[in-house]
């Protein structure tokens, strides 16, 4: 009977559960987003304002307009594509926040195939 009343109390506590999602907290600003490629650590360092997005990666630059749907979630189109491949809008969603980090999934729009990530907020 004790079992019994432990599986509600057990579904009531973890439908109080909230994610943390303050998306607002990094819509402008200096990030990190490091990553591994075939066992090899990459990082992308960007800086974002509400309407452009400065990429470098590897030295080179890049620039793409920056579109928001809501405070959680925006479309980039790169502003000087080089191939039809670059011309292709990327969509990104913030899933999660916590402290100077953010959690997001992204990928080409109209395509369901998904990537996740972490993202770290540098200091200005």
């Amino acid at each position: 009977m004790n079992k019994l009343l432990l599986i509600p109390v057990l579904l009531l506590m973890c439908s109080c559960y909230n994610v943390e999602r303050n998306c607002k907290d990094f819509k402008t600003g200096k990030f990190r987003f490091d990553y591994e490629v075939d066992g090899v650590k990459k990082t992308t360092l960007f800086e974002r304002n509400d309407s452009i997005e400065i990429e470098t990666f590897e030295g080179k630059t890049d620039t793409a307009s920056i579109r928001w749907i809501n405070d959680c979630e925006y479309v980039l189109t790169k502003l000087h594509p080089k191939n039809k491949n670059e011309a292709q809008s990327i969509a990104m969603k913030i899933l999660t926040t916590s402290g100077n980090t953010y959690t997001f999934e992204f990928g080409m729009v109209g395509t369901g195939q998904k990537q996740k990530g972490t993202v770290t907020k540098l200091e200005d």
